[in-house]
Protein backbone atom coordinates (compact mmCIF):
# COMPACT_ATOMS: atom_id res chain seq x y z
CA UNK A 1 0.00 0.00 0.00
CA UNK A 2 1.28 3.45 -0.86
CA UNK A 3 1.18 5.92 2.00
CA UNK A 4 0.57 9.03 -0.11
CA UNK A 5 -3.03 10.20 -0.01
CA UNK A 6 -4.12 7.65 2.58
CA UNK A 7 -6.03 8.56 5.74
CA UNK A 8 -4.15 7.48 8.86
CA UNK A 9 -5.15 7.54 12.51
CA UNK A 10 -2.25 7.49 14.97
CA UNK A 11 -3.34 7.14 18.59
CA UNK A 12 -1.10 8.91 21.05
CA UNK A 13 0.30 10.60 17.99
CA UNK A 14 1.28 13.93 19.54
CA UNK A 15 4.38 13.00 21.54
CA UNK A 16 7.41 10.71 21.71
CA UNK A 17 7.22 7.68 19.38
CA UNK A 18 3.70 8.58 18.29
CA UNK A 19 4.84 12.00 17.12
CA UNK A 20 7.70 10.50 15.11
CA UNK A 21 5.24 8.13 13.43
CA UNK A 22 2.80 10.96 12.68
CA UNK A 23 5.56 13.11 11.19
CA UNK A 24 7.00 10.30 9.07
CA UNK A 25 3.59 9.47 7.61
CA UNK A 26 2.79 13.13 6.95
CA UNK A 27 6.13 13.60 5.19
CA UNK A 28 5.18 10.70 2.90
CA UNK A 29 1.94 12.41 1.94
CA UNK A 30 -0.59 10.79 4.25
CA UNK A 31 -3.56 12.62 5.73
CA UNK A 32 -2.70 12.10 9.38
CA UNK A 33 -5.24 12.33 12.18
CA UNK A 34 -3.41 12.76 15.48
CA UNK A 35 -5.21 11.44 18.53
CA UNK A 36 -4.25 12.86 21.91
CA UNK A 37 -5.62 13.03 25.43
CA UNK A 38 -3.49 15.35 27.60
CA UNK A 39 -0.55 16.07 25.29
CA UNK A 40 0.10 19.21 23.27
CA UNK A 41 -0.28 18.74 19.52
CA UNK A 42 2.26 20.21 17.09
CA UNK A 43 0.87 23.09 15.03
CA UNK A 44 1.36 21.19 11.76
CA UNK A 45 -1.41 18.79 12.83
CA UNK A 46 -3.86 21.40 14.13
CA UNK A 47 -7.25 20.81 12.60
CA UNK A 48 -6.51 17.12 12.20
CA UNK A 49 -6.08 16.52 15.93
CA UNK A 50 -8.80 14.72 17.88
CA UNK A 51 -8.94 14.49 21.67
CA UNK A 52 -10.36 11.34 23.23
CA UNK A 53 -10.05 9.26 26.38
CA UNK A 54 -9.53 5.82 24.87
CA UNK A 55 -9.98 4.07 28.20
CA UNK A 56 -13.72 4.72 27.68
CA UNK A 57 -15.50 2.56 25.10
CA UNK A 58 -17.83 5.37 24.00
CA UNK A 59 -14.85 7.58 23.16
CA UNK A 60 -13.44 5.02 20.74
CA UNK A 61 -16.39 5.19 18.37
CA UNK A 62 -16.54 8.97 18.72
CA UNK A 63 -12.86 9.25 17.78
CA UNK A 64 -13.26 7.15 14.64
CA UNK A 65 -16.39 9.05 13.59
CA UNK A 66 -14.62 12.40 14.11
CA UNK A 67 -11.63 11.33 11.98
CA UNK A 68 -13.87 10.03 9.21
CA UNK A 69 -15.79 13.31 9.20
CA UNK A 70 -12.57 15.32 8.90
CA UNK A 71 -10.52 13.15 6.53
CA UNK A 72 -12.66 10.32 5.20
CA UNK A 73 -12.56 6.57 5.86
CA UNK A 74 -9.45 5.37 7.70
CA UNK A 75 -7.03 3.38 5.53
CA UNK A 76 -4.34 2.85 8.17
CA UNK A 77 -4.67 2.56 11.93
CA UNK A 78 -1.62 2.84 14.18
CA UNK A 79 -2.43 1.75 17.74
CA UNK A 80 0.30 3.56 19.67
CA UNK A 81 -1.38 5.16 22.71
CA UNK A 82 -0.35 3.54 25.99
CA UNK A 83 0.56 4.17 29.61
CA UNK A 84 3.68 2.85 31.33
CA UNK A 85 3.57 3.12 35.10
CA UNK A 86 5.85 1.49 37.65
CA UNK A 87 4.25 -0.28 40.64
CA UNK A 88 5.52 -2.97 42.96
CA UNK A 89 3.69 -6.24 42.18
CA UNK A 90 2.35 -6.61 45.72
CA UNK A 91 0.93 -3.09 45.58
CA UNK A 92 -0.78 -3.30 42.18
CA UNK A 93 -4.46 -2.36 42.54
CA UNK A 94 -7.46 -3.20 40.42
CA UNK A 95 -7.34 0.38 39.11
CA UNK A 96 -3.69 -0.02 38.08
CA UNK A 97 -4.68 -3.17 36.19
CA UNK A 98 -7.71 -1.56 34.55
CA UNK A 99 -5.85 1.62 33.61
CA UNK A 100 -3.21 -0.35 31.69
CA UNK A 101 -5.41 -3.01 30.13
CA UNK A 102 -8.19 -0.60 29.12
CA UNK A 103 -5.91 1.79 27.26
CA UNK A 104 -3.09 -0.51 26.14
CA UNK A 105 -5.13 -3.52 25.03
CA UNK A 106 -8.90 -3.01 25.03
CA UNK A 107 -8.75 0.24 23.08
CA UNK A 108 -6.66 -1.23 20.20
CA UNK A 109 -9.10 -4.14 19.93
CA UNK A 110 -12.17 -1.94 19.63
CA UNK A 111 -10.44 0.64 17.44
CA UNK A 112 -9.58 -2.17 15.03
CA UNK A 113 -13.19 -3.31 15.14
CA UNK A 114 -14.40 0.24 14.45
CA UNK A 115 -12.25 0.76 11.34
CA UNK A 116 -12.33 -2.78 9.93
CA UNK A 117 -15.77 -2.73 8.33
CA UNK A 118 -14.94 0.01 5.83
CA UNK A 119 -11.46 -1.44 5.22
CA UNK A 120 -13.04 -4.79 4.37
CA UNK A 121 -15.55 -3.09 2.10
CA UNK A 122 -12.66 -1.46 0.19
CA UNK A 123 -10.71 -4.74 0.35
CA UNK A 124 -7.66 -2.88 1.65
CA UNK A 125 -6.33 -1.73 5.00
CA UNK A 126 -3.41 -1.78 7.41
CA UNK A 127 -3.44 -2.01 11.18
CA UNK A 128 -0.16 -1.61 13.04
CA UNK A 129 0.06 -2.15 16.78
CA UNK A 130 2.91 -0.80 18.88
CA UNK A 131 3.97 -3.58 21.24
CA UNK A 132 7.14 -3.68 23.37
CA UNK A 133 10.07 -6.05 23.66
CA UNK A 134 9.13 -6.25 27.35
CA UNK A 135 6.27 -8.51 26.31
CA UNK A 136 8.97 -11.19 26.02
CA UNK A 137 11.54 -9.69 28.40
CA UNK A 138 9.50 -8.16 31.24
CA UNK A 139 10.99 -5.74 33.74
CA UNK A 140 10.27 -6.07 37.44
CA UNK A 141 7.78 -3.51 38.69
CA UNK A 142 5.78 -3.15 35.48
CA UNK A 143 3.48 -6.18 35.59
CA UNK A 144 0.25 -4.66 34.17
CA UNK A 145 2.17 -2.88 31.40
CA UNK A 146 4.16 -5.95 30.35
CA UNK A 147 1.04 -8.11 30.39
CA UNK A 148 -0.83 -5.58 28.25
CA UNK A 149 1.96 -5.56 25.67
CA UNK A 150 2.08 -9.37 25.59
CA UNK A 151 -1.63 -9.09 24.90
CA UNK A 152 -0.93 -6.74 22.00
CA UNK A 153 1.25 -9.37 20.37
CA UNK A 154 -1.54 -11.90 20.79
CA UNK A 155 -4.09 -9.40 19.51
CA UNK A 156 -1.98 -8.84 16.39
CA UNK A 157 -2.18 -12.54 15.51
CA UNK A 158 -5.90 -12.73 16.29
CA UNK A 159 -6.73 -9.70 14.14
CA UNK A 160 -4.55 -10.97 11.31
CA UNK A 161 -6.68 -14.11 11.15
CA UNK A 162 -10.00 -12.37 11.65
CA UNK A 163 -9.39 -9.71 8.99
CA UNK A 164 -7.53 -11.69 6.30
CA UNK A 165 -7.08 -11.57 3.39
CA UNK A 166 -7.72 -7.87 2.79
CA UNK A 167 -6.34 -6.26 5.95
CA UNK A 168 -2.76 -6.84 7.07
CA UNK A 169 -2.20 -6.58 10.81
CA UNK A 170 1.33 -6.40 12.21
CA UNK A 171 3.14 -5.00 15.22
CA UNK A 172 6.36 -3.16 16.03
CA UNK A 173 8.00 -3.88 19.39
CA UNK A 174 10.43 -1.15 20.52
CA UNK A 175 13.22 -1.77 22.97
CA UNK A 176 15.41 0.99 24.40
CA UNK A 177 13.82 3.98 22.69
CA UNK A 178 13.38 7.38 24.38
CA UNK A 179 14.04 6.82 28.10
CA UNK A 180 11.56 8.28 30.62
CA UNK A 181 12.56 11.69 31.94
CA UNK A 182 13.23 10.35 35.43
CA UNK A 183 15.94 7.92 34.26
CA UNK A 184 19.41 8.90 35.49
CA UNK A 185 22.40 9.05 33.16
CA UNK A 186 23.81 5.97 34.89
CA UNK A 187 20.61 3.99 34.34
CA UNK A 188 20.41 5.00 30.68
CA UNK A 189 24.01 3.90 30.18
CA UNK A 190 23.34 0.59 31.93
CA UNK A 191 20.36 -0.14 29.67
CA UNK A 192 22.31 0.79 26.53
CA UNK A 193 25.10 -1.58 27.55
CA UNK A 194 22.60 -4.45 27.67
CA UNK A 195 21.94 -4.14 23.93
CA UNK A 196 24.21 -5.65 21.30
CA UNK A 197 24.51 -2.25 19.62
CA UNK A 198 25.45 -0.54 22.91
CA UNK A 199 23.18 2.43 22.38
CA UNK A 200 19.61 3.65 22.55
CA UNK A 201 17.49 3.70 19.42
CA UNK A 202 15.49 6.67 18.18
CA UNK A 203 11.76 7.24 17.63
CA UNK A 204 12.56 7.47 13.93
CA UNK A 205 13.67 3.83 14.01
CA UNK A 206 10.14 2.88 15.03
CA UNK A 207 8.55 5.24 12.52
CA UNK A 208 10.64 3.70 9.73
CA UNK A 209 9.46 0.23 10.73
CA UNK A 210 5.84 1.41 10.65
CA UNK A 211 6.34 2.87 7.17
CA UNK A 212 7.93 -0.36 6.00
CA UNK A 213 4.94 -2.39 7.21
CA UNK A 214 2.61 -0.08 5.30
CA UNK A 215 4.50 0.15 2.03
CA UNK A 216 6.61 -3.00 2.03
CA UNK A 217 4.65 -5.41 4.16
CA UNK A 218 1.85 -6.44 1.83
CA UNK A 219 2.81 -10.11 2.20
CA UNK A 220 3.21 -9.91 5.98
CA UNK A 221 0.46 -10.33 8.54
CA UNK A 222 0.32 -11.39 12.16
CA UNK A 223 4.01 -10.60 12.64
CA UNK A 224 5.89 -8.54 15.23
CA UNK A 225 9.06 -6.70 14.24
CA UNK A 226 11.43 -6.14 17.17
CA UNK A 227 13.42 -2.90 17.10
CA UNK A 228 15.52 -3.38 20.22
CA UNK A 229 19.19 -3.29 19.28
CA UNK A 230 19.68 -6.99 19.88
CA UNK A 231 18.63 -6.84 23.54
CA UNK A 232 16.69 -10.11 23.28
CA UNK A 233 19.92 -11.94 22.41
CA UNK A 234 21.79 -10.79 25.50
Amino acid sequence: MKIKGKTVLVTGGAVRIGRAISEALAERGAKVAVHYWRSKVDSRFRGNDVRADLSKFSEIKRLVAAVEKKLGPIDILVNNAAIFNRKDFLKVTEKDWSDHLDLNLKAPFFLAQAVAKKMLHKKEGKIINIADFEALHPSKGYAPYCISKAGIMGLTKVLAKELAPYIQVNAVAPGAILPPKNYSAALKKKIAEKTLLKRWGSPEDIANAVCFLIEGGDYMTGETIFIEGGRLLT
